[in-house]
C-alpha cells in the first residue's frame, strides 16, 4: 500500500473506530495477554505498523516497551501524529534493522499479502532471527483468492492466503503454528456478496481498475456497532472457523 496516501488517510481516520480494526485489535491484545498475563514491559515491534493504530491499542493496554517500523512515509508521519517514533525503513530490507535485537512478540498485520514467495521467504527468515525462543509472530492476512476484489486493488495486495501456505512457510523457517483461524466467518456470505458484485461492476466496465476503493470506511453508528459485536460473539463462541476473509495466525520459533 506504499504511495496510496488517500488510504493512510483514511485508515488514520477509522482504525480506532471501524469494527473490522477493532476487532483485529482485541485479537491481537488478547493473544497477548494469554502468553504474557502479567506482563506490560514485554518488547513489542510491530512490523509494517501503518498508521500506529494498533500500537494505540497496545498503549491503551497498558504495553510500555513499543516500536515499530514501516515502509511508507505517509504512515510514519500519522504515527507520530500518535505520540510514536517508528522507523521508516523498506521491508525488503530488514536485514539492517537492528540485528542483534530480539522481541518477546513481532505483529505482521496484513503485510506479507505484499510480497512474493521469495521475498516473504527472506522476510520470514528475518523476523524468526529477531524472535525470543520463547516468543511469538502474530500475523493477520487476507484469506481465500474467491474474496478477491476492488479492495485488494485498491490497496495494491498481491495475494490471498490459506493455512496451508503458512504451514508450508513455517516450516521453511523453523517456526511452529501454535493456533490459526479464519475470521467473520458469520459475515462471510455478506462479504463474498459484495466482492462478487465488485467483480462484476469491473467486468462490465462499469467500474474502472484505476478507481477502485478499499473496503475502509465508516458504516452508519449503528450498522458499525452491529457488525462488531456479530463478530465479537463469533470470537467468544468459536474458537476456530473454516472460512472467512481474514487468516489469523499465531506462530513462535519449533523447538
Amino acid at each position: 500500500m506504499i504511495g496510496i496516501s488517500e488510504e493512510y488517510e483514511k485508515m488514520f481516520q477509522l482504525e480506532e473506530k471501524l469494527w473490522w480494526y477493532r476487532i483485529l485489535h482485541e485479537r491481537v491484545v488478547k493473544t497477548i495477554q494469554k502468553r504474557y498475563p502479567d506482563r506490560k514491559d514485554i518488547t513489542i515491534l510491530d512490523v509494517g505498523c501503518g498508521t500506529g493504530g494498533m500500537l494505540a491499542s497496545l498503549r491503551h493496554n497498558g504495553y510500555t516497551n513499543l516500536q515499530g517500523i514501516d515502509g511508507s512515509m505517509d504512515a510514519v508521519a500519522f504515527c507520530e501524529k500518535r505520540g510514536f517514533s517508528v522507523t521508516l525503513l523498506n521491508l525488503n530490507e530488514i536485514a539492517s534493522f537492528e540485528p542483534d535485537a530480539r522481541y518477546d512478540v513481532l505483529i505482521c498485520n496484513d503485510v506479507f499479502c505484499y510480497f512474493n514467495d521469495a521475498d516473504l521467504d527472506r522476510l520470514l527468515g528475518e523476523l524468526v532471527k529477531r524472535l525470543k525462543p520463547t516468543g511469538l509472530l502474530i500475523c493477520n492476512n487476507n484469506a481465500f483468492n474467491v474474496f478477491r476484489g476492488q479492495h485488494d486493488l485498491a490497496v495494491g495486495s498481491i495475494r490471498r492466503f490459506v493455512k496451508a501456505d503458512f504451514t508450508m512457510l513455517a516450516t521453511k523457517v523453523s517456526l511452529h503454528i501454535l493456533e490459526s483461524t479464519y475470521w467473520s466467518f458469520v459475515l462471510s456470505p455478506m462479504i463474498l456478496l459484495m466482492r462478487q458484485w465488485q467483480n462484476a461492476q469491473l467486468r462490465l466496465g462499469w467500474q474502472k481498475p484505476d478507481n477502485a476503493q478499499s473496503d475502509v470506511y465508516l458504516p452508519s453508528e449503528w450498522l458499525n456497532e452491529t457488525l462488531y459485536q456479530i463478530v465479537h460473539i463469533e470470537d467468544k463462541l468459536l474458537q476456530r472457523t473454516p472460512f472467512g476473509s481474514s487468516l489469523f495466525v499465531v506462530l513462535s520459533p519449533a523447538g
